[in-house]
């Protein structure tokens, strides 16, 4: 094993704790790692996003349903449309996005620049949600028309097909404001629709990609062997400012992102 295989194997344990201590996030640093760490394309290294964020859930999904704070028949609902949108948007949209999408006077957007360019704005946004106060969402609620959750659903399924992260921070307001759930049960919620959204987008690249299951399997045990330790650190650590910390060094990394697309 080589210093780099390493580094990317202790990454996956160090993303797996996160996630265990907050219940997300960590998964949005899978693709930087495979990419900038390990020299994996970017297409590839969504896909693995995917596998990886998709049975992590399921490791997060078995935590909140002991604790009862999982809304299986409101996660099943929304995750409908919005997995449509992953499997197509991994079946159809990325393989057919141009390697060259366009040229001016010299600076040429390729595919994969986009998809990371792209993934730095999602990345953006993410930090910007977990740095700031978020809003008490006490009170009554009132749910809209299925066809308008239906809609959002679609939308956020294909950006979380597009960059291949869990998304649940679009997932956790979505089910809160939209659903009227709280925000503990919508967290665990969320994971329902991340894991069905995440293994189906996965299986829509097994038609366009060869997978190294081995190195997959293997970065993906190390995950959740990280979430198992991050969830029992959880107890002990401050959730609040564990989120807050972190948002910052998401947003130093979409910057670092950024620099270096561009660079």
């Amino acid at each position: 094993m080589t210093l780099i295989d390493f580094l990317g194997f202790s990454g996956a344990f160090l993303i797996g704790i996160i996630l265990g201590l907050m219940g997300g996030g960590g998964s949005i640093l899978t693709v930087p790692l495979l990419v900038y760490l390990l020299s994996y394309n970017p297409v590839v290294a969504t896909a693995y996003s995917l596998f990886v964020v998709g049975m992590s859930s399921v490791v997060g999904i078995i935590q909140k349903h002991q604790e009862k704070l999982v809304d299986f028949k409101t996660g099943l609902a929304f995750s409908f449309p919005s997995f449509l949108a992953v499997y197509m948007s991994r079946r159809y949209v990325v393989p057919n996005i141009p390697d060259e999408i366009f040229s001016l006077n010299g600076f040429v957007l390729t595919k994969e620049m986009a998809i990371m360019v792209f993934f730095a704005i999602i990345m953006l946004l993410a930090a910007i949600s977990m740095i700031k106060r978020k809003p008490k969402f006490d009170g009554p609620f009132k749910k809209q028309a299925y066809y308008k959750t239906f809609v959002q659903a679609l939308v956020i399924g294909t950006i979380t097909g597009l960059i291949g992260a869990g998304g649940g921070f679009l997932y956790v307001p979505a089910l809160v404001l939209w659903a009227g759930l709280n925000m503990k049960n919508a967290v665990g919620t969320s994971l329902v629709i991340i894991a069905i959204n995440s293994i189906i987008g996965f299986l829509g690249d097994l038609h366009t990609l060869d997978i190294d299951w081995e190195f997959l399997l293997s970065f993906t045990f190390l995950t959740i062997l990280g979430i198992l330790l991050g969830g029992y650190l959880s107890k002990y650590i401050s959730n609040k400012k564990l989120k807050k910390g972190f948002g910052w060094f998401v947003m130093v990394m979409a910057i670092y992102i950024m620099i270096k697309e561009f660079s």
